[in-house]
């Protein structure tokens, strides 16, 4: 558990820096593999290596240790600060709103997709449910070869057993606001 922690909060970090793998390795003097080893949770960092990263932010080991030592119960995230997970070739970023709560049984995100973006051929299947609300612009789901047209204020909930697919159609930005449960693992 507090090898996947501590591999979460240096990826959101790194990602929240606007750093790859390598310019953190650069800045910090850690190797790239030891920083990719970590955030994926398969090792937890030495000391010396873990203060070398919070220096290279300009942080204080507490920063990682206080988070993986005890999580947290309650998440407040103001406008625009949540932590940023994923970003996919300039198309596709996704910010966590619930990163860092405690055994978490969901997780809410806000993706911000380019035009044309879309989640890939064939079709994504996985246990839980998805919710997604189109806070901007506009997006197609099909589910089961069903196709849903979603604009702005729309919602569309489902299980995500169901085969499932989405596409950017606005000429611009589409944000979307996710529920997912149960809550992915984001260290892998």
């Amino acid at each position: 558990m507090v090898k996947k922690l501590i591999g979460k909060k240096l990826k959101a970090t790194r990602l929240k820096n606007d750093m790859t793998i390598q310019e953190l390795s650069e800045r910090s003097r850690v190797s790239s593999n030891m920083i990719s080893r970590i955030e994926r949770g398969l090792t937890i960092p030495s000391v010396e290596i873990l203060m070398k990263l919070a220096d290279a932010f300009g942080m204080s080991i507490n920063y990682f240790v206080e988070e993986a030592e005890k999580g947290t119960t309650v998440i407040h995230t103001r406008k625009g600060m949540g932590e940023p997970i994923f970003f996919f070739e300039d198309k596709h970023q996704i910010t966590s709103l619930t990163q860092g709560i405690r055994d978490p049984s969901f997780a809410v995100f806000y993706d911000t997709l380019e035009e044309g973006c879309d989640s890939g051929e064939g079709g994504m299947v996985h246990t839980g449910e998805e919710f997604a609300l189109i806070l901007k612009g506009r997006m197609e789901f099909v589910i089961e070869g069903e196709g849903y047209l979603l604009e702005e204020g729309d919602s569309l909930t489902f299980k995500a057993s169901l085969k499932h697919s989405w596409k950017n159609l606005a000429h611009g930005q589409t944000t979307v606001m996710w529920v997912v449960s149960p809550a992915p693992d984001l260290a892998q």
